[in-house]
This record gives structure tokens, C-alpha cells and sequence, in this order.
């Protein structure tokens, strides 16, 4: 029979029996919880002068043989097991069976302890202690935290003869507040740790991390957050959606109102189509981030192109985006087991991800500066799509008149107290203003407001993934021969006023067909996109940017679907801005990837509503021609073979004796019905206001 030897890695539903390969211990820890074995683990480190420790995962003792292994090997030469059971007797009836047995006959010390909350006092009729130590225990165990985790081994310990009576189990509220290494803290407690004056940053995540005393992420994300001068206000709950756990929040909020918030609980809060103020961060009217503390590997983040699992999708993504979050990155994975040397475990913990929990704490810090900079020294920019890359589709949106609602905006910020000034009136006057300048198609070869030198843009080009810059320079060459490039500076297609640009949102190439590359997943963009975005983030000092009408094409970049990474390109242009995005209410799809992808903030607009298609242009005139003509027939026939023949010459010239569907073999009586049928449709046709 094949045994499997278990020095690394998580074990699953394997058939196979397996041999921990743990020599003998004074106590002997069985669980199917991950997290508390780790936090055990780190309890034993943090204590000296313990008795000596071993935990185990029954999940790997699924094999009745992998039980006797175990027996033989490990729990025989213990003093006392303590059996955490998830599911009841009924779950593990072969182990549990051979533990009492052995503890009988061994006269070892055994608690036998339900795997949740819920009293049974049939599983713990098993035990060998007494029910009062064994309640003890199991207090412990379910309240949680490192403190707990500290009094459970040195309880274990005392009933061993080793060490006073430890004090009984301290109750861990449902919510309420955290610092590092900081016992049931105040406010008071964490605001020694704050620098006065600066802004605060709300930090929620589940109570279970402190069960499990597996806050890594968290600790991190505090510690970066004060390296960015904003304090960091951490807050535990059992779930955003218990009436407690809401209420705690929000008071706590109430005493010390956040610039931001930083929520790291999955699901959503509010009711389906139901209102903001359902959530808990409602009153502190201040943007809501969302990261994700992934259930996943982070060597399978880092080789996959979707970025997160289903499970995390469903849970940290779709749902969140229900209650109006703003997602951020994975900012911690959980780490391969990993074999803990004192207690020969292996052990599942959260793996912090330093690159990402500096991103997160970058944009969270670059919203907390939009919010706090007075708004006659914010400087933003109104980018407008150009699909495809042509100048009569510059400023092109989707049931939106793209170049009219930038006017607007632009008035909207000068009324705000922007300083914006010397702008054109009228979306056609905006337009022309912007034709002026380098386009798409036109390149960098007219004046333009804006310029990046070519040092300025090799200095922080330097600084994306080494992956990345190989790439653009394999596809596209060195930046001195990007079309934008004139006298050794990128002239780029923005026009400022005052603290406020408008731009035409760069290419994804040059030279290539812009509808079947738009939306290319591998087609990374070239050196005059980067240095756009280079100039607006590094030169112009944006404080935020507003992409204006559907669709863009920074969403579209090569990179995970979600979760980005450093090296995936949207992330390498846009950085870690506050991203605002117009777009159609209708086609959530599209917007989607903005949101996931470039942590963009949509304005949805409705769709506009629907007039008359009425006649223009040419058609216009064709059917004031008939119009003539029926009338001629009645009032002056002289006129009628040159008004049929202006008629037809006009629409053979523009193609729409094909559209009519006159046939060649039609005179010209039924010829003229068609095409008054076809005009009358047309201009009853229902359209886009």
C-alpha cells in the first residue's frame, strides 16, 4: 500500500493514507481549521516555556490507515490530545474512536471539543478531563485571538502540572477596533500610534483574522498607510450585514469621520437595487475601496491572465460592486503550507503582497489628496475617446454628446471653484480647438499645449516592469522614432486651461486597423501612449482623471482580466489615479472592465430618449423634389419630365435606388413609389435624440 510522506502542501480528499511524520509531543492539537492551527502555531512561538506541541489537520487522516499511522507514531507517547471535531462524531467516527481508546488505555489526558460554537455534549462525553476544563478549553478555541490562543496552550500546560491557572477566556467582540500587538485596544490606544492633524483612513475586515491571528494584511496595510501620512483606522466585524457589527462601524465612523475607506469583507450590504445609505459607510460620505484578501495561491495569480478565482470574483468583485465599492488589488493570497519547525505542521497562512498593498495604499492615498487639496488647486483631466482613430470620431460617445457634455463639465468645475478659464463654449468650437493640435491622425507634427521630453520619459519609463518596457520596445522600437516625437519631446494632443486639460486619448498604435486592434488583449501600446499618461500623472500633476464617453481604450490593454498586476498595462499607464468614467447606463458590460480593470469610478447617464429620424442632407432634398412633383402633376405638368429627372439623377448619384430597392426592370411610376415609401420610413423612424 502506498504512504504518502507529508512535508509540504495541502491535503485534499486523497484515498491514499499519509504519515504526517511527526515524532512524539506533550500535546497533541487535531483541527480542521487552517487558520487556527496557524494561529496555535504562532501562540507556541510567542510563549516560552511550553510543553512541546504538535497539530494536525484531520482532514489528512481521512485514510483509516493514516489514523493508525498517527496513533502509532505520534499520539501514543502524548500527554494530553485536544480533538476539535467540525461536523460531530458522526464525522470522524474511526479516529475518534481509536483517540478514546488509546487515552484509556494510555491514560492520556483527552478533550473531546465541537469544531464550532455549537454545544454537543455527546462528542464531548469522549473526553477523559473534566467538563468544566473541557468547556475552558473550548472557550478558548471559539473566542479566538492571539490572546486566547496564548491562555488555550497555557491552560493545556496547567493540566499537565506546568504553569499557574491561566485566567478563563476573554470574550472577543463581534466588532470593534484592532492595532498591532495591542490587546482590545481604545481609541484613545490607537490614537497614540496617529500624526496629528492628518487624515484618517477606515480599515474593515473580518473578525476571523483575529481568530486566526492572521491580520499579515492588514498590519501591512496600516504600516503603509502611515508611511503615506494618513492614520489608519482599523475596525473588525463579524459581517457588515450583522446589526451589530453595522452599528459598531458606523459609530466609530461617526467619532472619527474617514477621508476613505478601505473594506476588505466580501459580499454586498445593501439590498439588491436598494440605496447607499443600507451600508454602514453611508454617513461618512467618503469613497469606499474594495481589496481583496485572495483564497488563492499567489502562484496562480501571478501565472494566470484571469487574476482571481470564481470564488473570489463572486464574493470580493461582482457582489461588492453592488454596494458602489471601488475595487483595488489582491493585496495577500494564501501562502502554500509551509512546514512550521516546532510543531511539525504544515500551515496555511495570508502571504502579503508588498508591490500590491503599495498600490492600494497609493490610490487610497491619491483620493485622500483629491479630497482634501482645495478645488482652486485640484488640476484633473477630461480625456475623449477616438474610435476609431480618425478626427471626425474625436470626442465620438455612446448616446452621449461627448464634445457638449465636456463644455458643460468644464463649466460645472469653474463653478466649483477650479481654476479653469480660456475654454470654447460650444462642443463644435471644443472640437475644432482640439484639431488644432496633434490628432491621432495627424501626429505630433502642429502645436500642442503639452510636451514630454524625452529624458522626462525615459526617467519613468525606466521605472515600469523591465517584462513590460521589452515588449514595447520589441514591438515598437525606441521612443525617438514615435510619431509624437519632434525636436526630442513628445508634442501630445491636450489643450490646457488653467488647472484643467482636455485631451485626446492616445492610440493603441500606429499604422495598424484601429477596429480589429481597439479591443486587442495582446497589442501593447507604444511609447507616445505611456508618455501621455506619464505627462498628465508626472508633469501636469493631475489629481484625477475623468475619461469621458464610452468607450476608451485604456481598459482594453494587455493584462489580467482582474486584480492587475505591476506589469499589466493598464495599471503601467494610468497608475494609481482616482479614474471617473461617463458612461451609458445600458451596457454594463463594457463598464464593467473599467471598473475592474482601471478602478474606475462609472457615472452611468440614461439613455437618451427617442425622436423622429426626419430627412437630411441629400434626402432632404430628394424629398422636397417630390414633393414638387406630386404637386406639379396637378398644377403645372410642364415641369414634371425635368423634376423626374433631377429626381433620379439624384438618386442614382448617392446609391439609393439600391437602398429603395428599385429594380432595373421598374418604370419609373413604381420607381418613384419605392423611394417615397423608403423616404417616409426613414423619416418616421424612431432614433437617438
Amino acid at each position: 500500500m502506498h504512504i504518502l510522506a507529508i512535508q509540504s502542501g495541502v491535503i485534499g480528499d486523497s484515498v491514499e493514507p499519509v504519515d504526517l511524520a511527526q515524532e512524539p509531543g506533550d500535546i497533541v492539537v487535531i483541527s480542521a481549521a487552517d487558520s487556527e492551527l496557524a494561529a496555535l502555531a504562532r501562540a507556541h512561538d510567542s510563549v516560552a516555556g511550553l510543553p512541546s506541541l504538535r497539530l494536525a489537520n484531520f482532514m489528512a487522516l481521512s485514510h483509516n490507515y493514516s489514523v493508525d499511522l498517527y496513533l502509532e507514531k505520534t499520539l501514543c507517547a502524548a500527554r494530553l490530545i485536544v480533538l476539535r471535531l467540525l461536523g460531530g462524531a458522526a464525522y470522524w467516527p474511526y479516529g475518534l474512536e481509536q483517540i478514546a481508546a488509546l487515552a484509556r488505555e494510555k491514560n492520556i489526558l483527552l478533550a473531546v471539543l465541537p469544531g464550532d460554537a455549537g454545544a454537543d455534549a455527546g462528542l464531548m462525553s469522549h473526553s477523559t478531563i473534566s467538563k468544566k476544563d473541557a468547556h475552558r478549553l473550548w472557550g478558548y478555541l471559539n473566542e479566538g485571538g492571539p490572546g486566547n490562543m496564548q491562555g488555550f496552550l497555557r491552560a493545556c500546560a496547567h493540566l499537565l502540572g506546568e504553569g499557574e491557572a491561566p485566567v478563563a477566556a476573554k470574550p472577543l467582540l463581534k466588532a470593534g477596533l484592532y492595532w498591532p500587538g495591542v490587546e482590545n485596544p481604545a481609541l484613545s490606544d490607537i490614537e497614540t500610534h496617529w500624526r496629528e492633524g492628518a487624515p484618517v483612513a477606515a480599515i474593515t475586515f473580518y473578525r476571523a483574522l483575529i481568530e486566526g491571528a492572521n491580520t499579515a494584511p492588514v498590519d501591512a496595510m496600516i504600516e503603509a498607510l502611515g508611511l503615506r501620512k494618513i492614520n489608519a483606522l482599523p475596525i473588525f466585524v463579524s459581517s457588515l450585514k450583522d446589526k451589530i457589527s453595522a452599528a459598531t462601524v458606523a459609530e466609530i465612523l461617526a467619532r472619527k469621520p474617514p477621508s476613505i475607506v478601505l473594506n476588505a469583507t466580501g459580499f454586498a450590504v445593501a439590498a439588491y437595487g436598494g440605496a447607499a445609505a443600507d451600508t454602514p459607510f453611508s454617513a461618512a460620505d467618503c469613497p469606499v475601496l474594495q481589496m481583496v484578501f485572495s483564497g488563492s495561491s499567489r502562484e496562480a495569480w501571478e501565472s494566470g491572465s484571469q487574476g482571481l478565482s470564481a470564488r473570489d470574483l463572486a464574493m470580493n468583485v461582482v457582489l461588492p460592486e453592488l454596494d458602489g465599492r471601488i475595487l483595488t488589488r489582491a493585496v495577500s493570497f494564501k501562502s502554500g503550507a509551509k512546514r512550521h519547525a516546532a510543531t511539525q505542521t504544515n500551515i496555511v497562512t495570508y502571504e502579503v503582497h508588498p508591490d500590491r498593498i503599495a498600490f492600494t495604499a497609493d490610490l487610497a492615498a491619491n483620493f485622500v489628496r483629491l479630497r482634501e487639496t482645495p478645488a482652486n488647486k485640484r488640476r484633473a483631466v477630461l480625456i475623449l475617446a477616438n474610435y476609431p482613430n480618425r478626427d471626425g470620431r474625436i470626442g465620438n460617445g455612446v448616446g452621449y454628446d461627448t464634445p457638449a457634455s465636456t463644455v458643460k463639465l468644464l463649466n460645472a468645475l469653474k463653478r466649483e471653484g477650479y481654476k479653469v478659464s480660456g475654454f470654447p463654449q460650444d462642443g463644435t468650437a471644443l472640437i475644432h480647438r482640439l484639431l488644432e493640435g496633434p490628432t491621432n491622425s495627424n501626429k505630433g507634427l502642429r502645436a500642442s499645449d503639452a510636451r514630454l521630453t524625452l529624458a522626462q520619459y525615459r526617467a519613468q519609463f525606466a521605472k515600469l516592469p523591465e517584462k513590460l518596457r521589452a515588449e514595447v520596445e520589441a514591438r515598437w522600437g525606441v521612443p525617438e522614432d514615435d510619431p509624437f516625437v519632434r525636436d526630442s519631446a513628445f508634442h501630445l494632443a491636450v489643450r490646457i486651461y488653467g488647472n484643467v486639460a482636455v485631451a485626446v486619448q492616445p492610440a493603441r498604435g500606429y499604422n495598424i486597423d484601429p477596429k480589429k486592434t481597439y479591443h486587442d488583449p495582446a497589442l501593447i501600446p507604444p511609447h507616445g501612449y505611456f508618455a501621455f499618461y506619464i505627462w498628465l500623472r508626472e508633469i501636469f500633476g493631475a489629481h484625477a482623471v475623468l475619461h469621458n464617453g464610452k468607450h476608451g481604450n485604456l481598459e482594453w490593454l494587455p493584462g489580467k482580466a482582474l486584480a492587475l498586476s505591476s506589469a499589466c498595462t493598464p495599471e503601467a499607464a494610468l497608475g494609481a489615479l482616482p479614474n471617473i468614467y461617463p458612461f451609458i447606463v445600458n451596457d454594463p458590460g463594457e463598464g464593467t472592465q473599467a471598473k475592474r480593470r482601471n478602478s474606475a469610478v462609472i457615472v452611468d447617464h440614461l439613455t437618451p430618449p427617442l425622436t423622429r429620424a426626419e430627412c437630411y442632407g441629400p434626402l432632404k432634398d430628394l424629398e422636397a423634389l417630390i414633393d414638387e412633383y406630386y404637386l406639379a402633376q396637378g398644377l403645372d405638368p410642364r415641369r414634371i419630365a425635368l423634376l423626374r429627372k433631377h429626381i433620379f439623377d439624384l438618386v442614382r448619384s448617392n446609391g439609393l435606388d439600391e437602398d429603395s430597392g428599385i429594380a432595373d426592370s421598374d418604370d419609373e411610376d413604381i420607381a418613384l413609389q419605392k423611394l417615397d415609401s423608403y423616404i417616409c420610413e426613414l423619416k418616421e423612424a424612431q432614433i437617438r435624440d
